[in-house]
C-alpha cells in the first residue's frame, strides 16, 4: 500500500471535496484527481462515487480512510518514542481556538513551556460550536467550548476538557438587578438580551432560561465578540452572558451568577489521533490542562 494514497483518502474524508483537498495540500484539483485515479488502480476498486455535483467515498474508500488514521497514528507514536529516546520533546505545535478561552489559558501555557524546545503557533477562530471540528485537519490542537459533554460535530475525535468556566449575567452598574448575589431565570423575564448567533454554545443558556420561565427573552442583538457584548451592556442595550474568568473587571459592569439554570461551559481541546501522538503536542496539551486547572 502506498501511504500517499491512504493520506489522500483521509484528507478527502476530512475535507469533503477534491477542491478543498487541493487547496490544503497546495496542488491543483486535476493533480488530486489524478492521484485518486492512481489510488483506485492500485487498490483495484472504486474509492469514490458521484454524490450530486460532487463525490463521496465508497465503502472501500471509507475503510481505507479510517485505516489511514490508524497508520498515521502508529507512525506518530513511533516518532514520539524515538523523540523520547533522544531527549526532550521539540518542534512546532499549532494551536487554534476560541479567543476568550485562549486569552485565559495562554499566559499559563506560555509560562509552562518556557525553557522547552517547543515553538508555539497560536491563532484564533470564533466559529459555531460545530465548526471547530473542521479545524483539526490543519492544526495540532483546537480549543473549542460546549455546554455539553463534547462539542457538536466532534464525534470520533479525541478530546479533553482543559477547563470549566461559569457564565454569569452581565449587567450595567445601575441596573435594578445589579445588587443581587445571584439571579434566577424568572428575574430576567422582560429583560432585553444581547445574545450570540444561533449554533453558538451560549445560546443554549438563553433557551434554558426561556424554557424555565415559559417566556421568550427580548433578543435585541446577536454578536460574537465578548468585548462588544461588554460595551453594549454598559451602554444599557440589554443584559447578556459573559465568561467569568475572561471578562475584565470594570467599574461600570457587574457580573451576577445565574442559579437554577446550568450556565457552565467546558473548554475542550480537540485533535486528530495521529497529531496527539506527537510528544510535543502531548506536552502542550498537558500544559493547557494545568493552566486550565488554575483558572478557578
Amino acid at each position: 500500500m502506498d501511504l500517499r494514497h491512504l493520506e489522500l483518502l483521509r484528507e478527502l474524508a476530512d475535507r469533503g471535496t477534491i477542491t478543498a483537498v487541493a487547496a490544503a495540500t497546495y496542488r491543483s484539483p486535476s493533480a488530486v484527481s489524478q492521484q485518486l485515479r492512481s489510488a483506485e488502480r492500485a487498490f483495484g476498486t472504486a474509492l469514490v462515487e458521484p454524490d450530486g455535483r460532487g463525490l463521496r467515498l465508497t465503502a472501500a474508500g471509507r475503510l481505507l480512510a479510517s485505516g489511514a488514521t490508524d497508520v498515521a497514528s502508529a507512525l506518530a507514536r513511533l516518532q514520539r518514542e524515538l523523540d523520547e529516546l533522544r531527549g526532550r520533546p521539540a518542534g512546532v505545535v499549532s494551536v487554534v481556538g476560541l479567543p476568550s478561552a485562549l486569552e485565559s489559558l495562554t499566559p499559563g501555557l506560555l509560562a509552562r513551556l518556557a525553557g522547552t524546545e517547543i515553538e508555539l503557533r497560536i491563532d484564533d477562530a470564533d466559529v459555531s460550536e460545530a465548526g471547530f471540528s473542521a479545524l483539526v485537519a490543519d492544526n495540532d490542537l483546537v480549543i473549542s467550548h460546549t455546554m455539553g459533554s463534547a462539542p457538536a460535530g466532534a464525534d470520533g475525535l479525541p478530546h479533553r476538557v482543559v477547563a470549566t468556566e461559569p457564565l454569569d449575567v452581565a449587567l450595567p452598574r445601575g441596573h435594578r438587578l445589579a445588587g443581587r448575589e445571584r439571579l434566577r431565570a424568572s428575574d430576567l423575564t422582560g429583560e432585553r438580551w444581547i445574545g450570540v448567533p444561533f449554533g453558538y454554545p451560549f445560546d443554549t443558556v438563553r433557551i434554558a432560561i426561556e424554557n424555565e420561565t415559559g417566556q421568550p427573552l427580548d433578543v435585541v442583538q446577536r454578536v460574537r465578540d465578548n468585548r462588544l457584548v461588554e460595551a453594549l451592556v454598559v451602554a444599557g442595550q440589554g443584559c447578556a452572558l459573559l465568561p467569568r474568568f475572561t471578562t475584565r473587571a470594570r467599574p461600570d459592569l457587574v457580573l451576577v451568577p445565574l442559579a437554577g439554570v446550568r450556565s457552565v461551559r467546558r473548554i475542550i481541546a480537540l485533535g486528530r489521533p495521529d497529531r496527539l501522538e506527537r510528544a510535543a503536542v502531548r506536552l502542550v496539551l498537558d500544559a493547557l490542562t494545568d493552566a486550565g486547572s488554575e483558572l478557578a
